[in-house]
């Protein structure tokens, strides 16, 4: 249990941050505590409590955020039981399955939102509640940058989804979407389905970016235990936002900062978990940003050196068959963490205790959807790939669970769509020149070349290579996929053809040639060919001349160095310089 009393002394020997602005005396002091007073809170509150701020991603336009005031509650309960004083906080929320462009194009401009946000209020830690793909590194860039103590509260997964006696969740929409257009399902009944997936609030119930990144921050040690998996509809997801509560009081008194718990050591088990559950790729782009934010030197070879032998265990969609709901009834992540065991670093966590230690006791329930063992996992080798080669000098990805093993190695003629626009226009056509062996290039999706990036890597198979029964074939882009998508899909090329990468220069008919285990990808093409193509490119004008998107644009990063916005690297502290009053 937490001892208040002790808490209280501890307080009154170290100034809390929140002091600076309710402790002062004057007019400063008098108007920072009469206007919060207007709100009914009583004046001991402001006589030395520590203020929890209760950062809050909540909007209707969020759907997988929608139930955050309800789980808001919850942490304010716990906050108020350890002798805290909670104040929630709006700040910009991103919903996947609605903002346009995309939402990646908003999380660097999110994660400013909750720097700034942090760092001009009166608080001294900060309950981060996230849950739809892109809010959870957003909140936890935006904190590393003010670090101060704080802890994550994920959302949840929705429960999962029945059609016609079968469960369903989001990766069923890509088969789906095949079936009508392969004209084996029409559209009347593929409008049904939609009534019968999202059944529960939460994000998505298969491990895609969502589940990803609630995993990610477990593995970090940014969490209470168990916090990944928790359906959002359990009564359990309410609990751990109160335990939650309680904790990030607890890291006041001990004024366990975001450094104290992001370690490079720290870093490194959060790829090494990533392997074992099958994570989305978008876990590189998110991590690489989160380290650059913090400090930490990782690269992408970091996540093929640590996570690309990982055996995988977690048989979940869309790598495997299960969901998220009976990840968390077999046991959750913290029975992946005791199964890798000495692979991972036993490092702090924001409960005080050690990463590995947290999981002694956890027991696995169901070992078709867990394996509590590395001998007995799904595969012998998960994780992220990353190839190089003349198409990507910087590196690619791919996720060899969600892949076709023969397509592994493999030479095929290009088809190329020169944007998302030029693909949309052709890929359907009847007179497209394809065949089963070739390989379908998108350009201009990178972090510039869209603006944003968008989840459009995993291309659709042509119509007419579906119905002859045509399942996968490799795909390569400078874009993302849906952590819910499969394939055997080539991602994050970088340089992207935005700025002048090989992939810019590919043409029709071009052989490229992939060899995911020696992790090459080459295009066939001569250096001096290369040269000459060279002449007549030029950088796309995207038609953003003002507002975040041009700034966007002039700054953003690479996807292999997280595509973060070049200036916000690193961290400005808590410090406010300036008084207004």
């Amino acid at each position: 249990m937490i001892d208040i009393c002790r808490i209280n002394q501890l307080y009154e020997m170290k100034k809390l941050r929140s002091q600076d602005w309710f402790g002062k005396t004057g007019k400063d002091g008098f108007i920072y505590r009469a206007w919060m007073k207007n709100q009914g809170i009583p004046d001991d509150e402001f006589r030395g409590k520590p203020v929890i701020g209760i950062c809050n991603t909540w909007s209707e336009f969020t759907p997988c955020n929608a139930h955050f005031r309800e789980l808001a509650e919850s942490v304010k309960k716990g906050v108020l039981e350890a002798g805290g004083f909670p104040v929630e906080f709006p700040v910009m929320s991103l919903g996947e399955t609605l903002i346009k462009p995309t939402a990646m194009l908003f999380r660097n401009l999110m994660s400013m939102d909750v720097e700034e946000s942090i760092r001009a209020n009166p608080m001294d830690g900060v309950v981060l509640l996230a849950g739809c793909d892109k809010t959870t590194p957003a909140t936890v860039m935006g904190a590393c940058s003010v670090d101060l103590p704080s802890i994550v509260v994920s959302g949840g997964p929705m429960l999962t989804g029945h059609y016609r006696g079968k469960p369903i969740a989001t990766s069923d929409i890509w088969r789906y979407k095949d079936a009508v257009r392969a004209g084996e399902m029409q559209q009347e009944e593929f409008r049904s389905v939609e009534e019968c997936m999202c059944r529960s609030q939460g994000h998505c119930a298969v491990m895609g970016t969502a589940s990803t990144m609630a995993c990610m921050v477990e593995s970090l040690g940014l969490s209470l235990p168990s916090n990944a998996a928790i359906p959002a509809a359990d009564s359990r997801r309410k609990v751990m936002a109160q335990l939650s509560g309680r904790q990030i009081v607890e890291m006041v008194k001990n004024d366990r900062k975001l450094s104290d718990v992001l370690t490079r050591e720290a870093f490194e088990n959060a790829i090494i978990v990533n392997a074992a559950i099958g994570g989305s790729t978008n876990f590189v782009v998110h991590l690489m940003a989160i380290a650059g934010r913090i400090g930490i030197d990782l690269s992408l070879d970091d996540f093929d050196k640590l996570g690309s032998q990982i055996p995988l265990l977690a048989n979940l969609q869309p790598s495997g068959d299960h969901f998220m709901e009976d990840f968390y009834y077999a046991g959750g992540l913290p029975v992946i963490i005791k199964a890798l065991g000495e692979k991972l670093h036993n490092v702090i966590t924001v409960n005080g205790h050690n990463l590995v230690d947290n999981c002694t006791d956890a027991e696995c329930f169901n070992a078709d959807v867990i394996s509590p063992t590395l001998q007995d996992a799904f595969q012998q080798a998960s994780g992220i790939a990353v190839v190089y080669g003349n198409l990507a000098e910087n590196g690619a990805i791919i996720k060899p669970s969600a892949a076709t093993a023969e397509l592994m190695t493999h030479k095929g003629k290009a088809v190329v769509f020169e944007d998302i626009e030029d693909y949309h226009a052709r890929i359907n056509l009847e007179d497209l020149e394809v065949d089963e062996t070739c390989v379908l290039v998108l350009k201009n999706v990178g972090p510039k070349g869209y603006p944003g990036m968008p989840e459009v890597g995993n291309m659709g198979i042509p119509p007419k290579l579906l119905r002859a029964g045509v399942k996968d074939m490799i795909r390569i882009s400078d874009g993302r996929m849906s952590g819910t998508a499969f394939g055997t899909v080539f991602l994050h090329v970088s340089p992207e053809s935005a700025v002048g990468g090989n992939l810019a220069l590919v043409q029709d008919g071009d052989m490229i040639e992939v060899d995911v285990p020696n992790r090459k990808l080459n295009l066939l093409v001569s250096e001096e060919e290369l040269a000459e193509r060279r002449k007549s490119w030029s950088a796309p004008d995207l038609g953003y001349h003002r507002g975040y998107v041009n700034l966007y644009i002039k700054t953003v990063e690479q996807s292999d160095q997280g595509a973060d916005l070049d200036f916000l690297k690193g961290k400005s502290g808590s410090t406010v310089t300036r008084d207004s009053h």
